[in-house]
């Protein structure tokens, strides 16, 4: 952003942007890898992948696993006190072994003796197709911590049946994601069994679900007993298969609990999933090689640096609405692209810290440019406020990009305004300093007042004398208009304020000083902008033309008339007053002549033809034309009188 021309205040401020952008990116990466480190911040991550792993859910594999389910039907169906004799689970894998399942996985734990006829039922019904489950728990005493595994009786193990762990691990907010850290985990051995090579995930590796509860295929424990009776033909043909508790409404069973867990599925259906749905998605996870890799920890630390970096460098060419809409667009960004990584590329790199980090800085930044956005408007509302009218400077203040403090190219009109005789006046009351300043003040007031109400900026009072001028700093189409209808304000002004001195004086016994003022406009092209020193300036307007302004005003006295304009300004208000054309004169500095005008009233418009005769023998040395047109002009336009007479004297007027 340039910085040319600005106060020194904000070029020091937008100089150091860059540096205050990179210090506060700093503190917010700091801040943020702070945050992430609290024992809160997991569960946030984790709920960003519930949802980023369930948008667009992957189709449940093919030929995947079908769920004999322990539910309620079957409970009410086989009518027998939970556990279940064992010879009953004998009777179930005869059953699906003769449909043809080709492996058979009991999430159930036979970790405790029955009846000897009981168990040996279920120990001849076992093979190497069938797979039992096995349980590891945590146990915690003031010595130690140790695991402790629960495995089925020797009796069924030494039947060639497998034996895999179904324990699963929940994260801290209960939610099971966590892929089994187990090389012999329950759904891996049924994948042995079934003599498909698996692949075990890296620790951390999480769980793609498929869907909520019963997402599977799922079948009452009663029909599977007798499925050419309940199901449909080849439904277990070349199938595993994975028999456990499913219970949609009964909180537990015989008080073991209902085997079921929240999973990643649930924050859209608000149900638990059985255990042996959950066995089966890890069993598809394994494989379908379709677990999700948690992002290393440098991955997610250099997307935190990259999300700091993008987040400064946007930033750091200004706030405002934008930053709103950006801020938006980034964080979509972040989450799509974090989905997308999940989707496609198997690896969860969370969206939150880096989401965070973006907005932060973005927020940060934008919260210390609204507080310097507040500070430079206060600034401009004092400094303008000396200048401008209130309304202006509100305008000013409400959008500053409209101000362009520093040096450019502006077409103005200026206008000069100078006390006639103001030099005597103040020898008369060189004895009474209080008056002078008092009447000072009083012309000055009005004359202030009135500039402000045609939208001028007052640049500067000079003793009796003011400077002000339109179209800067705010745009002004028709700034010669308003000059010239400030200036005609002025004069009428001077009337009444005489009016009330003269009354004044009477009253008090003083003596009255009439007061007459001389008013110079000109239009042309400036420069505009804070003109000083590094530690005090003035808003204020240089060139040509505000030398020919200031001339005017001085030589508006050698006409006779109260107000004299430039060529320019009577170009550009012609079509809205009498103007007159009055001579051509020469200015200190300039080879070309000026020509300069006065404005009329209405009335005298009638007298433009005649005026125009009388200045082409003026200008042509034509004497006894002029002779001849001034008397009638004299009458017709009586405030040129003092104008023609000396034009008819031939004097020559030496602004």
């Amino acid at each position: 952003m340039a910085t040319r021309g600005l106060p020194l205040s904000a070029t020091r401020f937008f100089s150091s942007r860059r540096v205050q952008v990179a210090t506060l990116a700093a503190f917010i990466f700091a801040a943020v890898t702070l945050i992430t480190r609290l024992p809160g911040w997991p569960l946030i991550d984790d709920r960003a992948f519930d949802y980023l792993s369930t948008i667009g859910a992957e189709p449940l594999p093919e030929n995947g696993p079908i769920i004999v389910a322990i539910d309620e039907p079957s409970l009410a169906e086989i009518n027998v006190q939970w556990p279940w004799p064992r010879s009953l689970h004998a009777r179930l894998i005869s059953a699906l072994r003769a449909a043809g399942a080709r492996v058979i996985g009991l999430d159930i734990i036979f970790s405790e003796p029955s009846t000897s006829s009981e168990d040996e039922a279920l120990a001849q019904s076992l093979g190497p197709d069938v797979v039992l489950a096995g349980d590891e728990t945590l146990v915690t005493s003031d010595q130690a911590d140790q695991f402790i595994r629960v495995m089925p009786l020797q009796l069924f193990s030494d039947r060639l049946a497998l034996v895999g762990i179904a324990s699963v691990n929940l994260h801290r907010d209960g939610v099971l994601r966590a892929m089994p850290a187990y090389d012999d985990s329950f759904a891996a051995m049924i994948a042995t069994a079934a003599g498909i090579e698996t692949e075990l995930p890296e620790p951390g590796g999480l769980i793609q679900t498929f869907g909520g509860a019963r997402t599977y295929p799922t079948v009452s424990y009663y029909q599977a007993l007798d499925p050419e009776n309940f199901l449909p033909p080849g439904i277990f043909k070349n199938r595993m298969v994975i028999v456990g508790l499913s219970l949609q409404n009964a909180p537990s069973i015989d008080k073991g609990g209902a085997d079921a867990f929240p999973t990643s599925y649930t924050v859209h259906t608000g149900k638990l999933v059985a255990g042996a749905e959950v066995q089966a998605t890890i069993l598809d996870n394994l494989r379908m090689r379709s677990w999700i890799a948690e992002a290393s920890g440098t991955m997610t630390q250099l997307l935190l640096i990259a999300a700091v970096i993008v987040a400064a460098v946007f930033v750091s060419k200004g706030t405002g609405w934008r930053t709103i809409i950006v801020g938006a667009a980034a964080m979509v960004l972040l989450f799509t692209g974090s989905y997308l990584t999940l989707r496609f590329g198997r690896v969860f790199a969370s969206p939150m810290a880096p989401s965070l980090a973006f907005i932060g800085v973005a927020a940060a930044q934008a919260t210390l440019d609204y507080a310097e956005e507040r500070k430079n408007r206060r600034q401009i509302t004092r400094a303008f406020s000396q200048y401008l009218a209130p309304a202006l400077v509100e305008q000013l203040a409400r959008d500053p990009s409209r101000l362009r403090l520093g040096g450019e190219r502006r077409q103005l009109s200026i206008l000069f305004c100078d006390v006639r005789g103001f030099t005597t006046i103040s020898e008369l009351l060189k004895d009474d300093p209080e008056q002078l300043t008092m009447l000072i003040n009083r012309l000055l007031t009005p004359l202030s007042d009135i500039v402000l109400s045609y939208g001028g900026t007052i640049d500067k009072y000079i003793g009796d004398c003011l400077m002000a001028f339109w179209n800067a700093p705010l745009d002004d189409a028709d700034h010669a208009v308003h000059s010239v209808s400030a200036a005609l304000d002025m004069l009428v002004s001077m009337e009444t304020l005489n009016s009330d001195l003269r009354r004044e004086a009477e009253a008090a016994g003083r003596t009255y000083y009439p007061l007459r003022i001389g008013i110079g406009i000109n239009t042309g092209e400036c420069v505009v902008g804070n003109m000083g020193s590094s530690s005090r300036f003035d808003y204020s307007a240089l060139g040509d033309a505000v030398n020919l302004a200031a001339r005017l005003e001085g030589a508006s006295k050698a006409y006779g008339v109260p107000l004299l304009i430039g060529e320019a300004t009577a170009h550009a208000v012609q079509e809205h007053f009498v103007v007159f054309e009055l001579d051509r004169i020469g200015v200190k500095g300039k080879s070309e002549q000026s020509v300069v005008f006065t404005v009329l009233g209405e009335e005298c418009r009638q007298s433009l033809p005649m005026h125009r005769d009388f200045l082409q023998a003026k200008y042509g040395g034509d004497t006894a034309t002029k002779k001849a047109l001034a008397p009638m002009l004299i009458e017709q336009v009586p405030r040129l009188t003092t104008y023609y007479t000396d034009s008819i004297a031939n004097s020559e007027i030496d602004p």
